[in-house]
């Protein structure tokens, strides 16, 4: 679930999910992101949709 910039509507399904490595943290474990591309409005907006360590 996302909530649209624009509306602030709940939006449940995305269009597109995708996976990507994010930045390290403190102690160096690497996360990995699935981040959602979502539509409201007319308009396209990404979200992030779960975060976990790898």
């Amino acid at each position: 679930m996302a909530k649209c910039p624009k509306c602030k509507k709940e939006v449940s399904t995305p269009k597109k999910t995708w996976k990507m490595a994010g930045r390290k943290d403190k102690s160096g474990k690497r996360l990995e992101l699935t981040i959602g591309l979502f539509e409201c409005c007319g308009k396209s907006f990404r979200s992030v949709l779960d975060k976990r360590k790898i």
